[in-house]
């Protein structure tokens, strides 16, 4: 496995505006500190005790992503440190994510994770849901965060028509919010389908297993 020649032929793909976040979920800090001596940031993290442990063991100026479900009585572990929260699928979260922000004397940014699969087993707001709790933080509630954008996960599925529906749905809504409160980050697109997220508007792709190599879940 060779991570610096992975993590190149990615950074390559990429078009200049396009936010790289290094999905480093299930590997040693080892390999996240060799991706980020090759000048990369930006990590993110799917759970909140993975995190926790990694996080005092690697350099203090790497912005950290929660990319993964995040549940109500874990926000106040991360709330002091974490850089962006990716994946608020509910109004309880958004709220608990606010109240422990200010508790840090802090704003979190967030994005807004909305269902555009078709698949059951994604987490996510409906677009209604999306639109509804946005206006919501432009009213003033939640005070303590920063919405700054829309992350989805499209269907896994050759189909890649679908995929670039799915993707489309997701702009759509982004461009739509965006007229009401600038927006910065568009989060679509993994190790798998980041270039078909690109080509429908993503700004921020979230890249793992193709910088780390597939991850060992039987350790």
């Amino acid at each position: 496995m060779e991570i610096k020649e992975n993590y190149t032929a990615i950074k390559n793909q990429l078009p200049a505006g396009v936010q790289l976040v290094a999905v480093s979920k299930t590997h040693p800090v080892e390999a996240i500190q060799e991706v980020y001596n090759l000048g990369q940031k930006v990590f993110g993290e799917n759970k909140v005790q993975e995190l926790m442990e990694k996080y005092p063991l690697l350099p203090q100026d790497i912005q950290w992503h929660l990319i993964g479900h995040l549940q109500t009585n874990k926000v106040k572990y991360i709330a002091p440190f974490i850089d962006t929260i990716q994946s608020v699928d509910s109004e309880k979260i958004l709220s608990e994510i606010s109240k422990e922000a200010g508790k840090s004397n802090r704003k979190i940014k967030v994005l807004l994770q909305v269902k555009i699969a078709e698949e059951e087993s994604k987490f996510g707001l409906e677009v209604a849901e999306a639109k509804a709790l946005f206006q919501r933080y432009l009213n003033g509630e939640f005070p303590n965060v920063e919405i700054t954008g829309l992350m989805g996960m499209a269907t896994f599925t050759d189909d890649e028509e679908q995929v670039k529906r799915e993707f489309s749905i997701l702009k759509g809504l982004f461009d739509e919010l965006n007229t009401l409160k600038t927006l910065e980050t568009l989060s679509m697109g993994m190790s798998d389908d980041f270039p078909a997220a690109i080509e429908c508007g993503a700004n921020s792709v979230r890249v793992g297993s193709a910088i780390f190599g597939r991850r060992d879940y039987s350790k």
